[in-house]
């Protein structure tokens, strides 16, 4: 089985991009817990050090379904902003989805057309000699990689195919993304309000648990009420 999830922002502020990155840190973790394996597609980087605006894994593994039902939807960091000190805000939110249309994504090699040639630049007799570089092209797309990291010609080619995959698979995604960002900002405000998971502190604690005891006191009230008015 496999799944396209993205992490995003969304078009949330600086701190958002932040916990992007933390979340992923956690996600990879649980990730390798469940023996799921896991490949970083894409990843659009923040606007500061340590930080992300998206990110989008595809991820392969048995029981993928019901991994993600405790990742999938809107997660929620208490806690205040490591940027803006003074800022008011508490809670900060972004969105874990799945992108749909992954069929549309499959890449067959058998697609591939190569070319040799001589690579170019300095590199002894052999590069001058000897056609080792490779350009590879996905008929499909049109797209093309031009490889000659290595002298030996079949070397080449196996990255060419890496690289061309890999290309052919992002341009994919972005165009997934662009259909998902419209999903997330239009369910955001509706999934704020009852998020997926949360987390607190800097330390980025896997389990909140609410240190005002509101919930404990009203349920004790109760309970004494109820008390009072069997004993009249």
């Amino acid at each position: 089985m496999e799944k396209l999830i993205q992490i995003t922002s969304g078009r949330g502020p600086l701190e958002c991009q932040w916990v992007v990155a933390k979340v992923l840190k956690v996600f990879l973790e649980e990730v390798k817990d469940n023996n799921i394996e896991y490949e970083i597609i894409h990843r659009e980087n923040g606007d500061e050090n340590l930080t992300l605006k998206s990110v989008t894994l595809l991820l392969k593994g048995e029981n993928l379904t019901d991994f993600l039902k405790s990742w999938l939807g809107s997660i929620c960091w208490i806690g205040k902003s490591t940027f803006r000190k003074l800022h008011k805000r508490s809670n900060w939110f972004i969105g874990i989805f799945e992108l749909e249309g992954l069929e549309k994504i499959n890449f067959n090699e058998r697609d591939i057309q190569f070319q040799t040639t001589r690579s170019q630049g300095s590199g002894g007799q052999n590069v001058n000699k000897v056609n080792t570089a490779v350009r590879a092209t996905y008929l499909p797309t049109g797209q093309s990689v031009f490889v000659q990291d290595s002298r030996s010609q079949l070397e080449n080619k196996k990255l060419s195919i890496q690289r061309l995959k890999e290309k052919v698979l992002e341009q994919n995604i972005i165009q997934l993304q662009k259909q998902m960002q419209e999903t997330w900002n239009n369910n955001l405000n509706v999934q704020r309000g009852n998020p997926i998971r949360t987390f607190s502190g800097t330390d980025f604690k896997k389990n909140y648990q609410d240190k005002s005891f509101k919930k404990q006191r009203n349920i004790l009230k109760n309970e004494l009420k109820n008390y009072k008015n069997d004993l009249n």
